[in-house]
């Protein structure tokens, strides 16, 4: 059987699980209980006199598991009509009585006796054939092709995600100035296949489980506790009760319109209003205010088709505005300030800005903060509400033309004709610079060893501003040098004077310097005169001195 129809009846099969188990269940008129052997269930029996359904399977389950233990290699079931009911009996012990209450409709209870012995007979059957040492042997090699086909179906899941599903992912708008980034598609397909190979190797487990009678009941019973915690309503919502998987079913719609937003979002600003010619701030924008309103809107449906009633939520939206004014303050003024920064749009993605002491290209604008991508290619957040109370220098705005001033000094009794066509002349040949508005230079003023000057340009990309200005300052250097105009540097002279300086001295300080001489004095002439050991050893051998 070809892989795509396996994939298409596993398909069929999670509907119809999911369809099972969100159809509302049809009303009984009755109670049962299933009987089961093996953790296969049989049929289901209902009340019946004095004992209701469940004590009346319990009774058959346990006759059923005494009687297949003990291994004989042939069990008679048969029936006997008793008080005008038949009754099954499994090697002459009474098992069950087969009443109106346990018939379908159209059926009588003999017929219906007769085909549940013909279910007892298989299944008896069936269940000693799986105690054999042969169907154990089988089953040991089922299950070790089983965690097999489990290693390679995660691995092609894998593979399909790598090579298949990846490349076909619409691909990011990068610059120089930006780096590729993993999208919220990535991720979701990341935790898609992380699902997928969960669930095969929990489907892989389940069946190993199912192909030993020793371990099918405890599988039975864990899948029923699963199945009842799950679909069992236990969280009330206004007037109604919603069960686990209900919920986590609610979530994941969620989730898939959150991703679903996000790609449209790309797609949008990719593909529909990169062909409008719109500035990439305005594309920007349109697209988030899309993507914004689609989530909106997306939720008030989602939770309107799921029934949910909106009004049951006001006591959570009057707690959660209580949170917000006392302990979400913060993250409701960034949210604020983000959608005045998205509709006012002071700045703009690709804008390149200065903000607290950061300069930098703004690469996202979200409702907390925005991403500033700066020149050494590194991202920094800052809180919206930092561009809206404190000053910030936005280059681009409203147009990336902007003036550089290049400040240059000179000597003294230099010509300024000359050094003003020089910084013309170094302007005019960066090719960043614009030729209209033209180049200019200003006299600014005479400072303490040098003529002070400007030179003024303007361009028209303000992130190449430091580089546009090195380069002017290279070549405005070897312009100057080749003109022999002199570049001035701080200089100090230091004038001294002949003569003598007026000095006064206290008559204590007088007696006290004159006591000090007389003690040294002393005290020198008292030290024995002590002649060098180089000296003495010179005297004594002249010849040998050069």
């Amino acid at each position: 059987m070809s892989s795509p129809t396996k994939f298409f009846q596993k398909a069929i099969l999670a509907l119809t699980i999911v369809c099972l188990i969100w159809l509302p269940v049809s009303a009984q008129t009755k109670p049962t209980a299933p009987i089961t052997l093996d953790g296969r269930q049989l049929f289901k029996v209902s009340d019946s006199g004095g004992y209701s359904a469940q004590q009346r399977a319990e009774i058959v389950d346990t006759i059923l598991k005494q009687t297949v233990k003990t291994g004989e290699p042939y069990l008679s079931v048969d029936i006997i009509e008793r008080n005008g009911l038949p009754v099954i009996q499994l090697e002459g012990r009474n098992l069950l009585t087969v009443t109106q209450g346990d018939t379908s409709p159209g059926i009588t209870v003999q017929k219906q006796a007769e085909i549940w012995v013909g279910i007892l007979k298989a299944s008896i059957k069936k269940a000693q054939q799986q105690r054999t040492t042969a169907y154990i042997r089988n089953a040991i090699l089922l299950s070790f092709g089983s965690v097999l086909l489990a290693i390679a179906f995660s691995w092609a899941i894998g593979w399909i995600g790598m090579y298949w599903l990846y490349p076909m992912l619409p691909k990011e708008e990068t610059t120089e100035q930006t780096s590729p980034k993993n999208t919220g598609i990535e991720q979701g397909i990341k935790f898609l296949i992380a699902t997928i190979r969960s669930l095969i190797w929990f489907a892989s487990a389940i069946y190993i489980t199912n192909l030993f009678p020793q371990t099918r009941e405890w599988s039975r019973s864990v899948s029923d506790i699963l199945i009842f915690t799950l679909a069992s309503p236990m969280v009330p919502l206004g007037d109604k009760s919603y069960s686990l998987i209900q919920i986590l079913f609610l979530i994941g719609l969620f989730i898939g319109l959150l991703i679903l937003a996000k790609t449209l979002k790309k797609v949008l600003r990719s593909r529909v209003l990169h062909m409008t010619g719109m500035s990439r701030g305005s594309q920007e924008t349109v697209a988030s205010i899309a993507n914004y309103t689609l989530i909106s809107i997306g939720t008030l449906v989602l939770l309107q088709v799921w029934g949910l009633d909106l009004s049951s939520l006001t006591i959570f939206a009057s707690v959660l505005g209580v949170g917000i004014g006392l302990g979400l303050q913060g993250i409701a003024k960034e949210f604020v300030s983000g959608l005045v920064i998205i509709f006012e749009r002071p700045i703009q993605v690709g804008d390149f800005v200065e903000v607290a002491g950061k300069v930098g290209t703004v690469e996202r604008i979200s409702v907390r903060s925005t991403e500033i991508l700066t020149l050494d290619q590194v991202s920094i957040f800052v809180p919206n509400s930092r561009f809206l109370e404190s000053e910030v220098i936005n280059w681009s705005y409203p147009s990336p033309l902007s003036r550089l001033k290049i400040s240059v000094r000179v000597a003294y009794g230099s010509n300024l004709s000359a050094v003003k066509d020089a910084l013309v002349d170094a302007a005019n040949e960066h090719p960043d610079i614009l030729s209209e508005p033209a180049p200019q230079v200003w006299f600014t003023g005479f400072g303490q060893s040098s003529l002070m000057l400007n030179l003024l340009v303007w361009i028209t990309q303000p992130r190449k501003q430091f580089q546009i200005k090195s380069d002017l300052y290279f070549r405005i250097d070897q312009i100057l040098r080749d003109r022999h105009v002199e570049i001035p540097f701080p200089q100090r002279e230091l004038h001294l004077r002949n003569g003598s300086l007026p000095l006064e001295v206290s008559p204590q300080l007088q007696d006290s310097l004159t006591d000090l001489a007389q003690n040294l004095a002393l005290w020198l002439k008292h030290q024995p005169n002590q002649v060098p050991k180089d000296s003495q050893n010179s005297s004594k051998f002249p010849d040998d001195q050069p």
